[in-house]
């Protein structure tokens, strides 16, 4: 059994698991932009082999990343703008533990 992203986010719901849904729910430019590039390369590979497991791939890893957006906005825009730099090879701060970044979403800080 996997973790789902409603074990984590019980307290905001999600968009719904649909592809208008979960583009809608995606805030972050970069995000919109990636869904569709990727969107159109998974079609394709559909209309190729014929198979739809990869379209339902797709629209749940999507769908875990709106459910991201919808929960935390901020965090995403934060998250791209921090891979932004990290490509453009500037310094990098010293990274901080996952469980304080985490302690501190819970909290709501």
């Amino acid at each position: 059994m996997t973790a789902q992203p409603q074990d984590f986010l019980s307290d905001a719901p999600g968009p719904v698991k649909s592809l208008r849904a979960i583009r809608a729910a995606l805030v972050v430019r970069q995000d919109r932009e990636a869904f569709d590039a990727g969107l159109k390369a998974v079609l394709d590979e559909v209309r190729v082999n014929l198979d739809l497991g990869a379209l339902n791939d797709f629209v749940h890893r999507w769908w875990i990343s709106a459910c991201d957006s919808a929960r935390d906005p901020e965090g995403r825009q934060r998250m791209h703008a921090r891979a932004e730099q990290v490509l453009a090879g500037e310094a990098t701060t010293t990274a901080r533990p996952w469980r304080e970044i985490l302690a501190e979403r819970e909290s709501g800080q």
